[in-house]
């Protein structure tokens, strides 16, 4: 596997999977005698994005702790979609006419393109919200067919965005939850209710702000902040994450509290994050990966849910908003940006 550019894979969340590196030559050996195996791999984010670099570094290395050598003793086919669906659809389709052992996938588009595509290659998926709701799993015990994998968020989630944002920002009256429907979970429904029973539990007026471009999210966050006390909830899925650099540089220009769910949006300059770690999910994923290479069949493997969460913080831009984080909130973040 290849990937263009030279972004350091050094992170901290990786230092325990060196542990298991004295192992990975002896598993190596086990398998050289065998024959080369296929895994196709399709990322719904931009290949150049360095965030995604290290989830992508986080399978790998996963792999490797489990045997996997990409060039030895497997062939690991990436493609990325970028958040775009048409984009995505199309990779979709080359990568299952190279008939791999198992395909990895992530995000919810590009899932349900496989289910569409494929009724027998094995599919492991991460950072899909709903896969009942969208028709991939019969349920998360006993999967049943070719696709299992591990959920990023449930639906109450849209709640405790809210949550966050009204404890971060005190006294705000509208919460705008903005999101594409065309790659959000349940075309951003499985957010709703959760997001709107929060708002109105806090005070707040709920507003849905679907978006499509980069223009359409200048324009949520520019009329979002023409009016004084708004607040803006990011959802998770894979176009507003490629495009997270728009949001976070408009919501810092109007002046506009957000609260992102991954972690990695606080680290660029925005307010609050809260979700599961990308890193963790896709770590976990080469667990499947191995099995299903082994012999394991996806409806034989459950749907997990993600285990670790995290909270981070970033001080400067509260400062730049003139906001005070209470000691509750800084004492329950895994980071904290100065």
């Amino acid at each position: 596997m290849v990937l263009t550019g030279g972004a350091s894979m050094r992170r901290r969340e990786f230092i325990p999977l060196l542990g298991g590196a004295a192992a990975w030559p002896l598993a190596a050996r086990a398998q050289e005698g065998g024959p080369k195996r296929r895994l196709g791999a399709i990322i719904g984010f931009a290949e150049d994005d360095p965030e995604v670099r290290f989830f992508v570094e986080a399978f790998d290395q996963g792999l490797r702790e489990l045997g996997w050598f990409d060039g030895r003793n497997i062939r690991i086919d990436y493609r990325f979609g970028a958040g775009d669906v048409a984009k995505m659809r199309s990779i979709v389709k080359e990568v299952v006419d190279l008939r791999p052992d198992v395909i990895f996938a992530t995000s919810t588009p590009i899932t349900v393109a496989l289910h569409q595509e494929t009724l027998t290659i094995p599919v492991v998926f991460v950072v899909v919200s709903d896969p009942v709701g969208a028709g991939l799993v019969a349920n998360l015990p006993r999967p049943g067919g070719n696709i299992t994998g591990f959920l990023n968020v449930e639906a109450s989630m849209g709640g405790k965005w809210v949550e966050l944002l009204d404890e971060v920002a005190p006294g705000l009256r509208r919460a705008v939850m903005i999101f594409n429907p065309d790659t959000a979970p349940g075309n951003g429904a499985y957010f709703t209710r959760a997001f709107e029973d929060a708002a109105k539990l806090f005070g707040l007026e709920p507003v849905l702000a679907p978006v499509h471009a980069d223009s359409d999210i200048r324009d949520v966050i520019s009329n979002l902040g023409q009016e004084p006390r708004g607040g803006l909830v990011t959802v998770t899925d894979s176009f507003m994450f490629v495009h997270r650099a728009t949001v976070i540089a408009q919501a810092a220009h109007h002046r506009v509290p957000a609260v992102y769910p991954n972690r990695v949006s606080a680290r660029d300059g925005g307010l609050l994050s809260y979700g599961a770690s990308n890193i963790d999910l896709f770590r976990r994923a080469a667990l499947y990966v191995d099995r299903i290479l082994r012999g394991k069949k996806p409806s034989e493997l459950p749907v997990e849910i993600p285990t670790k969460f995290e909270l981070a913080v970033n001080l400067k831009t509260a400062k730049a908003l003139d906001l005070t984080v209470s000691p509750s909130l800084l004492a329950r973040a895994d980071e904290v940006i100065e």
